[in-house]
């Protein structure tokens, strides 16, 4: 009986301690606002662990530097400051390891109130890694006084996993802005999927060289370009969707791709030259009962690829843009008569000025040469209507970009070329989706609704 009571004795002080323990550890785990959120500041200089259990802020930029890393659970909440234009910036050598789930993604979103929040209320994410791009080691990438690039393509610089980048995208000076995810010189090591980046002020997404790879992400409502690739970008990605307001485009003028090799268009090395797969483009044009267009002379194109570049494009599906592909500039053009940038098994369809066109010495007769060219199985389509498209892909808050049963685009894919890598999986759709709904249970549509 003594033994018995012993044994009880330590069962109940054992529970005890580990109450004592979580109490302690639900503490703030630092100086927080008025509304409770732990403020992140300035440098992080060691490990750190952000919880889901706990709501955080970014207050200015916060740098996590050379060796340490950030850790973001699952289920974690981060807001953005607007005052301070909260931004995240991985450091060359840094890292950030933020694994979401699909049940349980890591969000980043405006501070601002519910039914508030707009283009711009915070910066973004930034990560700079040491992997090669086509400038000099000490160029700062934009938007950010920080250098990106170096000679390690293997660069690790962590991971990003579920993860939702929602009203960020700020200008810093003029054509000096925040993006909603950049990506300087991001090396191979780093892995990136499952990424929807809504409500951007400026590029959802832009790379600056590097040859990180990259699947599932979203461009969700932004404001100037939905994949903007330079300086020797070189990676490669499969499955992607990119979504616009008709209401909502850039005085730059706003794109699908816009793919440049550097600002001059020179030879600089490597080419921008990166392999997509898999991706459709909703643009603003023909969805029935719209007849607004914003300011209508700044929207672009599809694809706009330029300044020698040599882009890589299959499988992939481009809609409702002025124009479906801008081949500009002769480098350009030379780039995939050449077959070092390729264009193949895609879909250009209901383009309001025209499919296919050329500028910069190319004319639009060249350009259209290239993407009838035999064996590049491109096509283009006067309207939607023999896609199969479901009948919710242009709804505002919650799109469905499955094809319909029979859907022409539930087939014809093929991965000739660069895009025979084994990174790509051999999938018989075009566009971003097939039967399978990988958006399903992570993303958000109405972030300006949303209960943080």
């Amino acid at each position: 009986m003594k033994h018995l009571s012993k044994i009880l004795l330590l069962l109940v002080l054992a529970v005890a301690t580990l109450s004592c323990k979580k109490e302690s550890k639900e503490e703030p785990s630092g100086p927080t606002d008025a509304q409770g959120r732990v403020i992140i500041s300035g440098n992080i200089t060691a490990n750190r662990t952000l919880f889901a259990r706990e709501k955080y802020i970014l207050q200015g930029f916060v740098n996590v530097k050379a060796g340490a890393t950030l850790t973001i659970e699952p289920g974690t909440i981060i807001f953005g400051d607007k005052q301070t234009t909260g931004t995240l910036i991985v450091e060359r050598g840094g890292r950030i390891e933020a694994n979401g789930s699909v049940d349980r993604p890591i969000v980043f979103t405006s501070a601002q109130p519910k039914g508030q929040r707009n283009y711009g209320d915070w910066g973004g994410i930034v990560i700079l890694g040491d992997a090669p791009t086509n400038k000099p080691t000490d160029t700062q990438v934009e938007g950010v006084p920080f250098p990106y690039g170096g000679t390690n393509a293997n660069s690790n610089s962590g991971t990003l996993r579920y993860v939702r980048i929602e009203f960020s995208g700020v200008a810093i000076t003029p054509n000096n802005e925040i993006n909603g995810l950049t990506l300087g010189g991001v090396g191979a090591g780093t892995k990136i999927e499952y990424i929807q980046v809504s409500y951007c002020g400026d590029d959802s997404y832009e790379w600056f060289g590097g040859n990180v790879d990259a699947k599932y992400l979203i461009a969700f409502r932004g404001w100037d370009d939905d994949f903007d690739c330079d300086f020797g970008f070189s990676g490669k990605v499969q499955y992607g969707v990119s979504f616009r307001d008709p209401v909502i485009n850039d005085q730059s003028a706003s794109n699908g791709f816009e793919v440049d090799n550097d600002a001059q268009g020179t030879t600089a090395t490597p080419l921008t030259s990166a392999t997509f797969s898999n991706i459709t483009i909703v643009g603003p044009y023909g969805r029935p009962g719209v007849t607004a267009f914003g300011n209508d002379a700044q929207w672009g194109r599809a694809m706009h690829l330029r300044r020698n570049s040599a882009m890589t494009i299959v499988n992939s599906l481009f809609m409702g843009f002025k124009e479906g592909l801008r081949l500009d500039g002769t480098t350009t053009l030379a780039n995939y008569t050449a077959n070092t940038g390729q264009l193949n098994n895609n879909i250009v369809a209901g383009m309001t000025v025209g499919a296919v066109t050329g500028a910069g010495g190319v004319t639009t007769p060249q350009a259209t040469e290239y993407w009838n060219r035999q064996g590049g199985n491109n096509s283009i389509l006067a309207d939607y209507s023999t896609l199969g498209l479901n009948t919710n892909i242009f709804n505002l808050t919650a799109p469905n970009f499955l094809p319909s049963a029979g859907s022409p685009l539930l087939s014809g894919a093929a991965f000739p070329g660069k895009a025979a890598d084994a990174f790509f999986d051999k999938v018989q759709f075009r566009g971003a989706f097939g039967s399978a709904n990988w958006a399903q249970g992570w993303t958000n549509f109405d972030p300006q609704n949303a209960d943080y």
